[in-house]
């Protein structure tokens, strides 16, 4: 009678499952998502209900199952509150006009024969100050694919420019939802992920500078500045002021990370002082701010690009990405939880045993997140379920792993014609994937910058503070 009573016990996990389950993901995806253009949230809670369904007749209880999913969205409590201050600080600082004077001052920059990495450095600024690739792309990004036909360039090498520079930006910034996605996913601190990314992404990027300089120095003959001077006169008559002063808030931000200030505290300062220079420099009233914090600035200009510009931001704009981000860790959590990831993926788990092998497993398991869960959230979040454990059995610090995970996760998403990236990229500068990908050279650099760097012991960080280097040289 005891027996009977006892809980039963779920069995193991098996790999069909697991298969099965990303079966359901690729095709819900691919057909809402790539086909009918609909946001991915609905087929991944239909992916949730399968592998819940799934779970219960492995003998799973329902409370059981989805314990994985609130455990998991627990510990992204801290990043989904970052989020929405991301939001309400975008909207406080387009009210300021530090980012208009963000792309006043970046404009000016602007030569024939510099171009490409001139226009590559101001999108990743842009991108690094307002956490969002798609913001830089779609406001900067959009003039400079006018700008570069003018000059005669490649419209498919100007796309390929504006994503790397872009996600180069977002990648670093500890306003983007990745960059806090991939801290949450490894259990690392923010700015010690971000200061780890440095060691791969910037190699990287100035790599792919060198490589736009040698294009642009075969650019020749001068450029129609019409367009460019459209920006800067409608910036500068729908603000009192532009001025190197509204760049306050970006330095308040860039000290905090210094700092090692918390990263909620450290936007919050940010906030406040954009609403500050708001009241004092741009005549905003009390009511406005508290409008542009919950649903962003709102302005019509006359001019498509500024006004893409300067409409955006606000705590409502990142409801959507929140509750993406909800049910994307849910569905990993419960994956995890019920052992697919092991029945599906054990197999490469256990053959890790160098950083190298990591960061290769990490990569690859980066590009079947992109490309068959078809969602760069899960590109970051699925390694980072699988390879935490044995990045502890490594002794690697958690930092090492959150970097390897946007290395490929995250820059790859764009490479993806049927993910959201992918298609909001292509939709935005009118080119399609397979036509700017061969030139989004930050994005196909890094990932090998990450592995060669890694076999040389380069930036590999262990729990207990040492290095690779320094290992070798205490043995030596």
């Amino acid at each position: 009678m005891e027996n009977n009573l006892e809980k039963k016990t779920p069995r193991k996990a098996k790999a069909w499952e697991g298969i099965l389950i990303i079966g359901v993901m690729l095709v819900t995806m691919v057909y809402f998502s790539g086909i009918n253009g609909q946001d991915p949230h609905i087929p991944i809670f239909l992916t949730i209900v399968t592998e819940i369904i799934i779970a219960c007749l492995a003998g799973w209880k329902f409370a059981d199952a989805m314990s994985g999913f609130f455990e998991s969205v627990s510990r992204c409590l801290e990043a989904i509150l970052i989020l929405l201050s991301v939001g309400m600080l975008v909207g406080s600082m387009v009210w300021a006009g530090t980012i208009p004077s963000i792309v006043y001052y970046g404009l000016n920059w602007l030569t024939p024969t510099s171009f490409l990495p001139i226009s590559g450095i101001i999108l990743g600024i842009v991108s690094l100050s307002t956490g969002s690739s798609w913001t830089a792309i779609g406001t900067v990004g959009i003039a400079f694919m006018a700008i570069g036909e003018g000059l005669g360039i490649n419209p498919a090498i100007t796309a390929g420019l504006c994503i790397s520079g872009g996600y180069f930006g977002d990648k670093l910034s500890p306003l983007s939802d990745s960059t806090n996605l991939a801290a949450t996913a490894a259990e690392t601190n923010l700015f010690r992920h971000v200061s780890s990314m440095i060691t791969t992404t910037l190699p990287s990027f100035l790599i792919a500078l060198v490589i736009w300089f040698f294009i642009g120095l075969g650019s020749s003959g001068n450029y129609d500045t019409s367009l460019v001077d459209g920006v800067q006169e409608t910036l500068m008559a729908s603000y009192k002021l532009i001025s190197p002063v509204l760049l306050l808030p970006v330095v308040v931000i860039i000290i905090a990370c210094i700092m090692k200030v918390p990263a909620l505290v450290g936007m919050m300062s940010g906030v406040a002082t954009a609403l500050l220079l708001a009241l004092i420099f741009q005549g905003a009233s009390l009511n406005d701010c508290v409008t542009a914090l919950h649903y962003g600035f709102e302005i019509e200009t006359g001019n498509a690009i500024c006004d893409e510009l300067l409409n955006r931001g606000g705590l409502d704009s990142m409801l959507w990405t929140v509750s993406l981000i909800i049910l994307a860790v849910g569905f990993g959590g419960i994956y995890q939880k019920c052992g697919y990831v092991e029945a599906l993926l054990g197999w490469i788990i256990h053959r890790i045993k160098t950083p190298t092998q990591l960061v290769a497993a990490v990569l690859v398991t980066g590009f079947f997140g992109d490309f068959l869960l078809s969602d760069q959230y899960l590109a970051i979040l699925v390694p980072g379920t699988m390879y935490k454990e044995k990045c502890d059995e490594l002794g690697l610090d958690r930092s090492f792993l959150s970097r390897s995970l946007e290395d490929l996760g995250t820059l790859w998403s764009p490479l993806c014609p049927w993910n959201a990236c992918g298609v909001y990229c292509s939709s935005t500068l009118g080119m399609g994937v397979l036509a700017y990908g061969p030139y989004c050279f930050m994005a196909l650099i890094n990932p090998i910058v990450a592995l060669v760097l890694t076999k040389l012991g380069i930036g590999v960080r262990y729990a207990d503070g040492t290095t690779a280097r320094s290992r070798k040289k205490a043995a030596a």
